[in-house]
């Protein structure tokens, strides 16, 4: 979700450089079950485009309908939207509707968390009531506990009888791929519209660039001599795809001292028991955990072929991975899909 209130402030940004007034429409409770869960947020421009989403679509619109009063008074307000008679979700949506400015301290802020990937904790404060206007919104406390608010008319300090949502959003999930074949290319391009953070590794010998690779944070020419890796920990996947046995086995050595969430290989199945082999005689003391982050071949079983799919497989592989499910076919459930 970091991702989209990133996409949410470049959008605000660009309405103010254009004069126009924004709001932020943020879903800060939920009775029953809907299709997406509080956390979730969307920027209504003045003009009533909008940018991020609440729902599946069936929201918006009246949200943004919604939100017009908020343009004219400047004032906070709860709406609630029952989808049990309109939609099949079986539950009331309660949305903070609250004028968005950005100040050039939070906004340097922000993406100084962005870069040093930092959480964030937001907490929005409501009341659970319908169309009702008051001292509500949000706000935004970082890593060195500076705090802003999203809505400059917002008092934290003086609130009354209201409950809170609160939420970490924790840095984008990121994605190491080595290799820098057409392969590499499209599995940037999906990990990137997932909103994930991608950094690429190709071959010194034949350098790639930055446009090479759509979606990409950065795109650098290397070996596993010289290879330097930084930030690996349990919010980072690995894909190793340079389609050589020796490089991927060099790379997976040095990795030896890391500890990502997940390392997928390219390459057949006969391969797997050799690369363990020869990881033991390059590194004794390698540890059970980290060969159990490691995932060769790469993917889930769904009988991809081309390029784009063998990328569907691995990333929902990684999905499955990070987020410690097992897959299976939804329509087998008998019970809600999010616990």
């Amino acid at each position: 979700m970091f991702h989209e209130l990133k996409e949410i402030i470049q959008q605000a940004l660009i309405n103010q450089q254009k004069g126009l007034k924004s709001v932020l429409a943020s879903v800060v409770h939920l009775d029953g079950s809907s299709y997406r869960k509080p956390g979730v947020r969307m920027l209504i421009s003045e003009d009533l485009s909008s940018v991020g989403a609440v729902s599946g679509g069936c929201v918006e619109k009246e949200i943004i309908h919604r939100s017009k009063s908020v343009f004219v008074d400047g004032e906070s307000k709860i709406v609630t939207y029952d989808g049990r008679y309109r939609l099949g979700c079986e539950g009331i949506l309660y949305t903070l509707i609250e004028p968005f400015q950005i100040s050039d301290e939070f906004l340097k802020a922000f993406f100084n968390a962005n870069k040093n990937r930092e959480a964030l904790k937001i907490n929005s404060y409501f009341t659970k009531e319908d169309d009702t206007t008051g001292n509500f919104g949000s706000l935004i406390t970082f890593k060195n506990n500076n705090q802003f608010t999203f809505n400059n008319n917002f008092d934290f300090k003086n609130l009354k009888s209201t409950d809170v949502f609160s939420q970490i959003l924790e840095a984008n999930f990121r994605l190491i791929i080595i290799g820098g074949e057409h392969d590499a290319v499209k599995l940037c391009k999906i990990a990137a519209n997932l909103g994930w953070d991608v950094d690429v590794y190709t071959s010194s010998k034949d350098p790639k660039e930055l446009k090479d690779f759509p979606g990409a944070n950065s795109v650098i020419g290397t070996n596993p001599e010289t290879i330097e890796f930084s930030e690996i920990n349990n919010n980072t996947a690995i894909v190793v795809m340079n389609h050589s046995y020796v490089q991927d086995l060099k790379y997976i050595v040095k990795l030896a001292n890391y500890q990502p969430k997940y390392i997928g290989i390219l390459g057949a199945p006969k391969r797997r028991e050799r690369l363990f082999n020869e990881l033991f005689e390059f590194v004794p003391d390698i540890t059970d955990t980290f060969l159990e982050t490691i995932y060769t071949p790469a993917g889930l079983h769904i009988g991809a072929q081309t390029p784009e799919e063998i990328a569907v497989s691995i990333l929902a592989e990684i999905l499955a991975v990070i987020r410690e499910k097992e897959p299976f076919h939804l329509r087998v459930l008998n019970s809600k899909i999010h616990s």
